[in-house]
């Protein structure tokens, strides 16, 4: 591929554990991946995004790093990473692997030596701080998992931070030796041939020195925050200044390869995660993209998936987004979004005709190319920290997890010859590679990300919005050489459209033009091909 790949890249995030398990043990591995990697490549992605896939003890699914530098056994060795990504490399694949750079596992030795007193050579890569006169933490922070984000340590008596599970220590930036000592780990990786990283949590490196406690958030009428951390405005607990100082130094570190990729995972909710986006994109000494959870939660309305890229826009002008509607740590887009949808496959078809046609790089996440839902699960069968703690309230990440389907009738969906860390339940199985037949939305994928790929508009045209009703999301990108307007019904009414002007439908799904009359059914998009200006608008 050319320089700068990643531009109008599809990349499709593999999470290790589920996606093939070649040893038996009930857990996907790196042999695993690597013997299902032409089905990526088939698929016509450009770039592979491992989930952590380094030595950790698990105990929030490889996020809780304790060495770096090593891979973990549960996934196999160094040696079958080369080989994945010798594999990846000859099919026309780039490999990303996810860095968890804010904070480590508790059994890291940095960790474990920094615990130990308050004089030790990492007693401050850690971010330690005195109890309050009474005993209190230093400050409200809250951690995601539920809880002060604070853990007290006898053995130095002070607390320390953790913004996740209390095994996951947050590493002091603020200490250069720590800066240092963490661009070395990713310049392992580099030099082994991996074409970039995807940065977890990119705006939770440094905190406020001061320690400041954080404001309320601000009131919201008639919604009940189901998490402490969301009571919080937290303004001092990450997206310091500082982080852009240390995004340039690891940008300066990438550009001694060649054409490596950094897209950075921006841990906020709402408009501000746009506007991280913008400063954290900003120019070519920083990331190269960066994306949110912007479009990973329950909102489907043409105004949010609007303001989301308009925001993108005017806020980071020279910037470059990241894309997606699923991933690792959020109910799937099918089942999400399903008061919206006359059907699964009819979501999933628009769903995957709406991204495609997207302006910037594009993530898709294992099993979202067959249409697959979440899977419902009992207590007993969750492994996620939050789930098990908050379980009915909060169903947690599981249902998102549970291992890829490949043959419908094999053990476990052909997933493992084992007993799988999750479970494969019939309603995921029949959704299996092997039960996509032509007409499925698997082959639906497939040619959408060829279309993509063919067309310079949806490549890398530019985007103008045009002004209609809900549930109606309409725009317009154009290339020099192709101009297309693209129209998609985000509800399950029929909807019609005017369209004034001579323009083709160069794909419909669900809809009809017949003269000016462009008719979409429920979910129903339409791609309008035209080489001069046309208008839209409803009878």
């Amino acid at each position: 591929m050319s320089q700068e790949w990643w531009r109008s890249a599809v990349v499709y995030q593999v999470y290790p554990r589920s996606y093939q398990d070649d040893d038996g043990d009930g857990v996907g591995d790196l042999r695993g991946i690597t013997r299902r990697l032409p089905h990526i490549a088939d698929l016509g992605a450009d770039c592979v995004w491992l989930s952590p896939i380094f030595q950790s003890p698990q105990k929030d699914m490889g996020y809780d790093v304790s060495d770096y530098c090593a891979v973990d056994p549960l996934f196999g060795t160094l040696e079958d990473f080369d080989s994945l990504l010798q594999t990846a490399h000859g099919l026309g694949l780039k490999v990303i692997v996810d860095q968890v750079l804010s904070h480590t596992s508790d059994q890291h030795p940095w960790f474990k030596q920094s615990r130990t007193d308050r004089s030790n050579d990492k007693a401050d890569w850690y971010v330690w701080a005195d109890p309050l006169p009474d005993g209190a933490p230093p400050n409200n922070w809250h951690s995601h998992f539920g809880g002060p984000a604070w853990e007290f340590e006898p053995r130095r008596g002070q607390y320390y931070l953790h913004n996740f599970l209390t095994s996951q220590p947050d590493l002091n930036f603020h200490n250069p030796q720590v800066v240092e000592a963490v661009l070395e780990t990713c310049k392992f990786w580099l030099d082994r041939g991996l074409d970039g990283f995807r940065l977890d949590t990119v705006n939770y490196y440094f905190h406020d020195p001061s320690l400041r406690s954080n404001p309320p958030a601000p009131a919201q009428p008639h919604v009940m925050a189901t998490e402490l951390y969301d009571m919080q405005d937290n303004i001092h607990n990450k997206t310091q200044p500082e982080n852009l100082g240390f995004l340039e130094k690891l940008r300066a570190l990438t550009d001694r390869y060649d054409d490596i990729m950094m897209v950075g995972e921006v841990g906020e909710k709402g408009p501000r995660s746009i506007e991280i986006m913008g400063r954290y994109t900003e120019g070519r000494s920083r990331l190269h993209m960066a994306y949110s959870f912007a479009m990973l939660g329950p909102e489907f309305t043409a105004a949010h998936f609007r303001s989301c890229i308009e925001g993108f826009q005017t806020g980071a002008p020279e910037g470059h987004p990241y894309w997606s509607f699923s991933n690792h740590d959020v109910p799937r887009q099918v089942s999400r979004w399903a008061e919206h949808a006359v059907s699964e496959d009819a979501m999933a078809r628009l769903t995957c005709a709406m991204l495609m046609a997207f302006e910037g790089t594009i993530g898709i996440y294992q099993g979202e190319e067959l249409g697959q839902t979440e899977t419902e699960l009992e207590y007993h069968e969750l492994t996620d920290p939050p789930a098990l703690r908050f379980w009915p309230a909060v169903k947690g990440r599981d249902g998102c997890r549970t291992p890829m389907a490949w043959e419908k009738d094999a053990p476990n969906a052909g997933f493992s010859s084992g007993t799988p860390w999750l479970p494969v339940k019939p309603p995921q199985a029949a959704r299996a590679v092997d039960q996509q037949g032509p007409e499925g939305v698997m082959a639906f994928y497939k040619d959408m990300i060829a279309r993509r790929k063919a067309s310079p508009a949806m490549s890398r045209g530019k985007t103008t919005f045009i002004d209609l009703p809900e549930p109606l999301l309409a725009f317009t990108r154009s290339a020099p050489d192709e101009r297309l307007t693209f129209v998609f019904n985000l509800s399950k009414t029929p909807q019609e459209v005017v369209v004034s002007g001579a323009a083709g439908l160069t794909l419909g799904g669900r809809a009809t033009l017949e003269g000016e009359r462009l008719v979409l059914q429920g979910n129903g998009f339409a791609y309008l091909g035209h080489d001069g200006d046309i208008a839209l608008t409803t009878p």
